[in-house]
């Protein structure tokens, strides 16, 4: 490994490449595969590169003192673990998405929140997983993903960097991507300490960094690409208004054209970092310098 820069499903995610932009589906599709659909299309005509589900199995990943808690829902009171499997696709379901996304080409993955979810998701052979930054420190499930030999995001939301260091001592440098990240919903722009990135970049030197927003607006996931990141996850939803605890951090199908748009001209004007004169200002030179010097072969 010496360069940074890891290949998802043909397409490579490092320095010196296109920003690689995900839509954070997430659970925003509120149990239905048509509104999945309809999202999948509206990150595909933005310009995403993919889009992220998140898989768990309800009585793993849900504490057993909220199983019986009752909370209202779209589909009526319910008690909480109800409402778990409610908003979790099966087998026939992401069978569903698999073939939509191939159709129209774009790459779907899913954050596992369990290792029985990723034997599940595995099915489907995604080019890619993240582990959710509550995962950060479940470091049976960093070693599954480990054994399953495929790239992998670990986002470092809620965590320390001793917490981070003992991550990817476990899941190791090979195939490794990480995303910076406040894990609040959504996060305040004081708390989004986006430098991260540059220390992260400083720190892990051959290992793609990145960008998982939840903060309201765009303006700091421009800024994380102008400061490096190779790649950048947003929450992506048909309307902010509907119905879930993810939606009020969600970027809406027009908001995800605008970030992408602006993220290719960032990435235009960004440059190589060496001074020129180009040949646009050679005439606006010629007529406005008083002192000239000899500097043109």
């Amino acid at each position: 490994m010496n360069k940074r820069e890891v290949n998802v499903g043909g397409i490579t995610i490092g320095d010196d490449h296109p920003c690689f932009v995900i839509g954070e589906i997430g659970i925003n599709h509120n149990g239905s595969v048509e509104i999945a659909k309809k999202i999948i299309e509206g990150a595909k005509s933005a310009g995403c590169d993919a889009v992220k589900f998140q898989k768990r199995t309800p009585e793993i990943c849900t504490p057993k003192d909220q199983w019986y808690i009752e909370r209202d829902t779209p589909w009526g009171r319910m008690t909480y673990i109800d409402y778990r499997y409610k908003v979790e696709f099966g087998q026939d379901q992401y069978s569903e998405i698999d073939k939509y996304c191939k159709e129209i080409g774009i790459i779907w993955f899913a954050s596992c929140w369990d290792e029985e979810a990723l034997d599940f998701i595995e099915q489907f052979n995604p080019p890619l997983y993240k582990t959710a930054s509550a995962s950060l420190t479940d470091h049976d499930l960093l070693r599954k993903h480990k054994s399953v030999n495929k790239p992998l995001i670990i986002s470092t939301g809620m965590s320390t960097i001793k917490e981070i260091e003992d991550a990817i001592d476990v899941f190791g440098l090979e195939d490794l991507l990480i995303a910076h990240s406040t894990s609040s919903y959504p996060a305040k722009n004081e708390e989004l300490n986006l430098r991260m990135i540059s220390t992260l970049k400083v720190k892990y030197p051959f290992v793609p960094i990145g960008y998982s927003g939840h903060e309201v607006g765009l303006a700091p996931t421009w800024a994380a690409v102008s400061l490096g990141a190779c790649f950048v996850e947003r929450h992506i939803t048909l309307d902010r208004a509907m119905w879930g605890t993810d939606q009020a951090a969600s970027v809406e199908i027009g908001g995800f054209q605008r970030l992408i748009s602006n993220i290719r001209d960032i990435e235009v004007s960004l440059g190589d970092g060496i001074k020129k004169v180009y040949d646009s200002e050679v005439p606006v030179m010629k007529k406005l310098r008083r002192v000239k010097t000899e500097r043109f072969d």
